[in-house]
């Protein structure tokens, strides 16, 4: 027996004990599978496609689109933003109803929600944010402050962390008027305390915005309960929407009506088809609307937010725990004796559902595994990300993407 097999031995059982106890298991088979792919572990980038969303988009263009046609937005489709959203809220953001859209893209999203909530603290002058998050947040923040006057203020987070209430309470104060954060961070993984952070910025008179884009439909959200004000994410991840899918918002119902809309679209007027000059907001979530909702894109996420209700999010979120757990101890056998460095939290909960593996060679070593159908993420300046989507990941698929970086790290 080589010193290989020494150390895979144990872990290819441990992987597939845990497969044969997974109570998700089933569920993996309602996913598509791609040709030649031996390990997927980039769900935190772009999930797999649903079976019943191949079937779902056929029967929407024969039936829906090809044999209601204009008849289709009066009939569903104009309030399918608005029950998409419900559903979503209802299932993975512990959001009541009348509170989350479907709509935009995520860069669009954030640029609205940031301009409202900078309208609605007139007199103060800053921006929190931290130098980690994910460029678009920053990037839209930096044009926000431009156009408004405003300054942005860094939050120190970890290189393996990310935000913690005690820095976010040490920067706020009385000239904040908005701080924008993501549950979980991009790169590291780790997962912020968002009524702790919350509660920091509202002690300071500051509003906050959260970007989901990391955690919906992986990571359970109380968006309610955690006195959230504005929250936005993608669909395309843990929801798997697919390339391009429309983005969702979260507005607290307490800040509706004074919402300020920075992009005003006929869609998201009182009265849409009056056709009325001048603008009137429409009431509640749907002033959040600009333009012509993106229906198709629509339909995979409500496939994924079915199929995620009928799993519940709690054994979701149970399943990515464990699947991270047995990634982080794979990593330890296979990879940190050859100088890899895990860059994300190793608390199960404190990490959301990827983690980030740390060596200089890891450009490289990416761009061979996605050539022999192996294929994790990879991220500035030298991490792999092991993306691990619980409901259509196995613990032997992800030892398998594990055991695969080791081979090439070592030729």
């Amino acid at each position: 027996m080589t010193e290989l097999d020494t150390l895979l031995d144990p872990l290819l059982v441990t992987a597939r004990n845990l497969d044969a106890a997974d109570p998700l298991a089933r569920f993996r088979d309602r996913f598509l599978e791609a040709e030649g792919v031996s390990a997927y572990l980039d769900g935190n980038s772009l999930g797999r496609p649903l079976r019943a969303t191949a079937e779902h988009l056929q029967d929407f263009v024969r039936q829906q689109w090809g044999g209601r046609l204009i008849r289709g937005w009066d009939e569903q489709w104009l309030e399918l933003p608005q029950l998409l959203g419900d559903e979503l809220g209802a299932v993975a953001l512990g959001a009541a109803a009348g509170q989350c859209i479907v709509a935009d893209s995520t860069t669009v999203l954030l640029y609205k929600l940031g301009r409202a909530a900078a309208a609605a603290r007139p007199g103060r002058t800053e921006i929190l944010l931290d130098a980690d998050n994910f460029p678009t947040d920053r990037y839209v923040m930096e044009g926000i402050a431009q156009e408004c006057g405003l300054t942005l203020r860094w939050v120190p987070a970890d290189y393996d962390g990310g935000i913690t209430p005690e820095a976010v309470a040490a920067a706020a104060g009385p000239q904040t008027a908005l701080a924008v954060f993501s549950h979980v961070a991009y790169r590291s993984g780790f997962l912020a305390d968002v009524p702790a952070v919350t509660k920091a910025v509202h002690d300071a008179g500051g509003l906050v915005l959260w970007d989901l884009c990391h955690s919906a439909g992986a990571v359970p959200a109380e968006l309610d309960a955690w006195g959230v004000d504005y929250a936005a994410g993608c669909s395309y991840k843990y929801l798997n929407g697919g390339p391009g899918a429309p983005a969702w918002a979260y507005v607290a119902r307490r800040h509706q009506e004074d919402f300020s809309q920075p992009i005003q679209g006929w869609l998201g007027s009182s009265d849409p088809f009056g056709m009325a000059q001048g603008y009137t907001p429409a009431p509640g979530i749907r002033r959040l609307v600009s333009g012509t909702p993106p229906v198709l894109g629509m339909l995979p996420v409500q496939d994924m937010v079915s199929l995620i209700a009928e799993a519940g999010i709690g054994a979701v979120r149970a399943k990515s725990e464990a699947l991270t757990e047995f990634a982080l101890a794979a990593v330890d056998a296979l990879l940190v004796p050859h100088g890899v460095v895990v860059a994300s939290p190793r608390q199960p909960q404190r990490r959301g559902s990827h983690i980030t593996v740390d060596h200089p060679a890891f450009k490289a070593v990416t761009a061979e595994l996605w050539k022999q159908g192996v294929i994790p993420d990879y991220r500035n300046p030298s991490g792999i990300r092991l993306g691990l989507s619980p409901l259509s990941t196995s613990f032997e698929e992800t030892l398998t993407g594990v055991a695969a970086i080791r081979a090439e790290l070592l030729r």
